[in-house]
């Protein structure tokens, strides 16, 4: 769910909104509202099976915690590639852009 979020929203956000700040708090907050509906989904999950369901055999998932963060990071690239774009084609010229 986080990188369906993070696919969506960084890049256009970076694209649409004027502000960095405000497209990075943009994306922070979706992807913060859908890292804790994950984690209730995946915790719930594990607790109903109690089994070596979503988090594994009980041990701390040093693995999925990796795995979001870096899915965060790519996401704040995502959002620095989109405001690089709309800068770039503010700037071309007539003759670069037709």
């Amino acid at each position: 769910m986080i990188a369906i979020v993070t696919v969506l929203l960084a890049l256009p956000a970076g694209y649409f909104l004027r502000s960095r700040l405000a497209a990075n708090v943009v994306y922070g907050l979706a992807y913060l509202w859908a890292f804790t509906y994950q984690t209730l989904y995946l915790l719930l999950d594990s607790l109903t099976q109690r089994k070596d369901a979503a988090f594994g055999s009980g041990s701390f998932p040093l693995s999925y915690g990796l795995v979001t963060a870096a899915i965060f990071a790519v996401g704040f690239g995502l959002v620095s590639l989109g405001h690089w774009l709309r800068t770039r084609r503010a700037t071309a010229t007539p003759a670069e852009a037709g």
